[in-house]
Order: C-alpha cells, then sequence, then structure tokens
C-alpha cells in the first residue's frame, strides 16, 4: 500500500440533507464516508475524490485544515 501520510489531503465537511436527493448523490456520500450533517472527513486529494466532490458540491465543503497551515 502506497504511504499516504506524505500525499496531499483535503478535508471535506456535509452540510446538506440527502433526503429527497436521487439515489447516485447519497451513494456518492457515502463513498466519501459522509452520512451525518456537519460530519467531516480527511480524504487524499485525488482527482476521483475531486469528481465526487464536484458531483455532489450542493452536500459537501471543502473546508481549510487548520494542520496544513
Amino acid at each position: 500500500m502506497a504511504d499516504t501520510s506524505k500525499r496531499k489531503t483535503i478535508v471535506v465537511e456535509q452540510i446538506g440533507s440527502p433526503i429527497r436527493r436521487p439515489g447516485n448523490q447519497r451513494a456518492t456520500l457515502i463513498g466519501l464516508g459522509l452520512n451525518k450533517m456537519h460530519k467531516r472527513r480527511t480524504l487524499v486529494d485525488s482527482p476521483q475524490v475531486r469528481g465526487m466532490v464536484a458531483k455532489i458540491s450542493h452536500l459537501v465543503r471543502i473546508v481549510e485544515d487548520e494542520a496544513a497551515k
């Protein structure tokens, strides 16, 4: 497995509810590890993750990581 400690990361926070959303948007939230409001996840910054975030940009936001500063 690749060493992820040196890879760039992003922090994603869920700000919208998956209630009354299409199934593919709910599945994308679960794929990112989000399932409750205001939950945050630190994810590897990759094109795949960025695409998932872009797909549900109305439900999540990218948070400034205090540790990265």
